[in-house]
């Protein structure tokens, strides 16, 4: 199963990339909504092998989640794995510079089950695609929007 959605910023490719690369950002946001995260390693720049355990409640189980960073390419691309008992999957982040001060955000996902346990879960997903996806494409549209304020809060 494939979700994917673009957006433009009005904020340099430089300052969208700190933002979406900030992971401990992300993982305090994580633990606000209360999502347990432990990071493996910390390092002061991002590497690939990076990875966090990821902990949260799922349809009322607990679930647990692996996310490996698979890819790191300063200002234009990260890329990240997961894998959870059930599913398996491969999300990328995408910038390109489309002036000095406009950004376009490409953000890629995709799904696959790992067993039975799995394909039941993804055809229930499947079978709730076109909201699984104005859903996806809403949180990204979100996320562009408040990284946006920010960077301008900021300048």
């Amino acid at each position: 199963m494939e979700f994917s959605s673009k957006e433009d910023l009005d904020a340099p490719i430089a300052d969208v990339f700190a933002a979406i690369s900030d992971f401990g950002s992300f993982e305090r946001s994580a633990i606000r909504r209360g999502i347990e995260v432990q990071s493996q390693d910390h390092p002061q720049t991002p590497e690939v092998g990076q990875f966090w355990d990821v902990r949260f409640d799922f349809r009322g189980k607990p679930r647990d989640l692996h996310l490996t960073l698979t890819a790191y390419e300063p200002s234009t691309l990260v890329g990240l794995s997961g894998e959870s008992a059930a599913l398996k999957g491969e999300g990328r982040i995408e910038l390109l510079a489309l002036s000095p001060q406009r950004t376009r955000i490409s953000v890629s996902m995709q799904i696959q089950a790992k067993g039975l346990t799995g394909r039941l879960l993804l055809q229930s997903f499947k079978l709730a695609k076109s909201k699984i996806n104005r859903r996806f494409k809403l949180r990204v549209a979100e996320f562009a929007k408040l990284t946006e304020e920010r960077l301008s809060h900021s300048a």
